[in-house]
């Protein structure tokens, strides 16, 4: 039965221009390493906010596909010594695939014979593939890095936290001294820790503790309470695009205002 599967990376505040290229990037290479793996899923929804980056992997498989595989080896002249004995050429290709010379057969190939062996690989549990993680996780580049404490480790920002959920159960890997959970943190200053008892509840307990994890969400927000305040005001405003997807980037839970000043400044 396929679930659906949480993944969060908490940081300390990213720079704004880094947010939605980072969520993008680790996207991009988690669905890679999904497919690398054989492992079947929906869809992936990526999230971010300056202190996180984050995806829900929806549908994904319990297990590996299994894979049946023809592989060839070398040609039956090579495979073969004079007195027909197997070959190291031959012993080698076998040996490398897990299987034994029992296990050969032959077929021809543009008028040559060749070694083929079949292969069936078992898919494995997708509770232990996702413990490889950490290599895609510190696999993303970014145009600036530091490292923090004793570590030589570089990243855009300290992580602090790592939520990983499949279902309602936590995939248990580390970075460094960061292990794998089902809590996150709220708003830093409005919201406090919350615990996520299954990957679908994501987005609803953030919510709760101020934090719109949906970057596209935030941006509405944003449009609609300038709008509101634009209408109440009679004023015209003209939103700048970049100056506009900065402003989502350097919080979690927006709020605009109205402010003045004195006439003489």
């Amino acid at each position: 039965m396929a679930k659906n599967f949480l993944l969060e990376i908490g940081l300390e505040e990213m720079p704004a221009h880094v947010v939605l290229p980072s969520m993008n990037q680790l996207k991009e290479k988690c669905e890679k390493f999904l497919n690398e793996q054989h492992l079947e899923f929906q869809t992936i929804k990526a999230y971010s906010t300056p202190r996180r980056l984050a995806l829900v992997v929806e549908g994904l498989a319990e297990k590996q596909a299994d894979i049946h595989e023809e592989v060839k080896g070398p040609a039956k002249k090579i495979a073969l010594d004079n007195e027909g004995n197997w070959s190291k050429a031959a012993q080698g290709f076998v040996r490398g695939q897990g299987l034994t010379t029992d296990d050969i057969t032959f077929k021809e190939l543009k008028g040559v014979e060749y070694v083929y062996v079949e292969k069936h690989i078992a898919g494995k549990p997708t509770t232990e593939v996702l413990k490889e993680l950490p290599q895609v996780i510190q696999s993303l580049t970014f145009p600036v890095t530091m490292h923090w404490n004793k570590y030589d480790f570089e990243y855009i920002r300290p992580i602090h936290w790592l939520v990983a959920l499949f279902g309602e159960e936590v995939i248990d890997f580390s970075i460094l001294d960061v292990q794998t959970g089902c809590k996150s943190r709220g708003h830093r200053f409005l919201g406090h820790e919350t615990t996520f008892n299954h990957a679908d509840e994501y987005l609803e307990k953030l919510a709760a503790e101020f934090v719109i994890a949906d970057q596209v969400q935030r941006q509405a927000m944003i449009e609609e309470q300038i709008a509101q305040i634009a209408q109440e005001n009679n004023y015209q405003v003209n939103l700048d695009p970049e100056l506009l997807e900065e402003v989502v980037n350097l919080v979690e839970y927006p709020t605009a205002f109205v402010g003045d000043f004195e006439e003489k400044y």
